[in-house]
């Protein structure tokens, strides 16, 4: 019996799923110049020329790769229907962060590698940079609402210290509980 083009979708989107999971595992523990198409393909266990089927560019995919996990912790942030977080809200901001750091660790791992190569956090930057800029004006509108005396500063501290804690989390979870 002939697949329908439903099982061909969910056919195609778990290959792109096994794909974007394996470059993960890759760029993550090898590095992002250090991981060529070859191994990825080879590691999803497809030739390369399929590859192409599914992402135009290795830069293609390490941008995909890193619009899903940013989705996942700012996806919620959209049902906010007032424009402006509550302190329930903040709370569930910062559970959702933590939570995500620790069953996505090796995605972090990626995040924060990319944050210190200026030509791969430039390229993949281009990509999410409104969802960053949507967030922190979220924060600012949230300070602002507290009345905190320096708002862009408080939501860049903010930034940092998430920052601060998740490497640590990534370099010593045993020290958190």
């Amino acid at each position: 019996m002939p697949r329908t083009p439903e099982q061909y979708e969910k056919l195609r989107e778990e290959k792109r799923s096994r794909i974007m999971d394996a470059a993960l595992e890759l760029f993550a523990n090898e590095g992002y110049h250090n991981t060529s198409i070859s191994k990825i393909a080879r590691s999803a266990d497809i030739s390369k020329g399929l590859m192409y089927n599914y992402f135009d560019s290795k830069e293609d995919l390490i941008t995909a790769i890193f619009e899903k996990g940013m989705s996942t912790m700012f996806d919620f942030l959209e049902s906010d229907k007032d424009g402006v977080l509550n302190t329930d809200e903040f709370d569930l901001f910062v559970n959702r962060a933590f939570n995500t750091l620790i069953k996505n660790p090796t995605y972090w791992k990626l995040y924060f590698s990319i944050l210190m190569q200026p030509v791969i956090h430039e390229m993949v930057q281009k990509r999410y940079k409104q969802v960053i800029m949507d967030s922190l004006q979220l924060l600012l509108e949230y300070y602002e609402k507290q009345g905190v005396e320096d708002p862009m500063a408080e939501a860049m501290l903010f930034g940092a210290l998430m920052d601060g804690i998740g490497i640590n989390y990534l370099l010593s979870p045993e020290m958190f509980p």
